[in-house]
């Protein structure tokens, strides 16, 4: 059974979310305020964060920095009623993964809370052997492996540590390897942003990757293309 804390202060919110996330077979726990949440999820191993914006004693998007300097893989969903564009860029910039405006019909949450479950690898999955899964699910690019079974990456054999959102854009360009992506496109398949927000989101999740990626590499692997955008290739 999946582990879901959700941060929100509001009770018939949180009656209506519990309630509906039980009986689609979710294990629910609950924090009324943002201190309260970064514990909660400190000492226990939740699968993901429901998360709002606007709590007491600390707002959501410290507590999602606050979460993130700790736990880097926990999928964490924004649940608010601040649905303007520099609020939804706040969000994912401050690490969230994803977000949902309220009022929000109950289907799209749960539909949400799957896909990020799936792309943290910790939804529902058949049972394969190694060899199978390494054959179907393995990236390789120069001397970077993505394991997408396993959500491992390496570069010469050394395990590099990514966000579930890094990991995404990662993987991404691995899909379109040589490919000059830009930064529309990158918004659609990455964030699930499909107009113009205005942000620099992509630019600055591409820095955070490029850091763990060729820090100390000679051959540096992402590359700028001024004015069109970014492409995965050898230097």
């Amino acid at each position: 059974m999946k582990k879901i804390i959700l941060i929100e202060d509001e009770t018939s919110v949180v009656s209506f979310i519990k309630k509906g996330l039980q009986e689609n077979g979710y294990e629910v726990s609950v924090a009324f305020d943002g201190r309260t949440g970064i514990q909660l999820v400190q000492s226990n191993d939740f699968d993901l964060v429901i998360l709002d914006i606007m709590l007491p004693e600390m707002n959501g998007l410290d507590v999602c920095k606050e979460i993130r300097k700790t736990n880097q893989h926990v999928p964490i969903l924004f649940l608010t009623a601040l649905g303007t564009s520099e609020n939804i860029v706040l969000g994912l910039e401050s690490g969230g993964d994803d977000y949902l405006v309220k009022p929000f019909k109950f289907i799209e949450l749960v539909a949400r809370i799957k896909s990020l479950l799936r792309r943290s690898g910790k939804g529902s999955a058949p049972e394969m052997a190694e060899s199978e899964a390494d054959h179907d699910h393995v990236f390789r690019f120069s001397d970077l492996i993505l394991n997408d079974y396993t959500k491992k990456v390496t570069r010469g054999g050394e395990e590099i540590p990514l966000t579930s959102t890094e990991y995404k854009l990662l993987l991404y360009f691995l899909n379109n390897p040589e490919k000059v992506i830009s930064r529309a496109e990158i918004l659609d398949s990455v964030w699930g942003v499909n107009y113009e927000l205005g942000t620099n989101v992509v630019d600055v999740y591409v820095n955070y990757l490029r850091k763990k990626l060729d820090h100390n590499e000679d051959n540096k692997l992402i590359h700028t293309v001024i004015g069109m955008g970014y492409v995965l290739k050898k230097s």
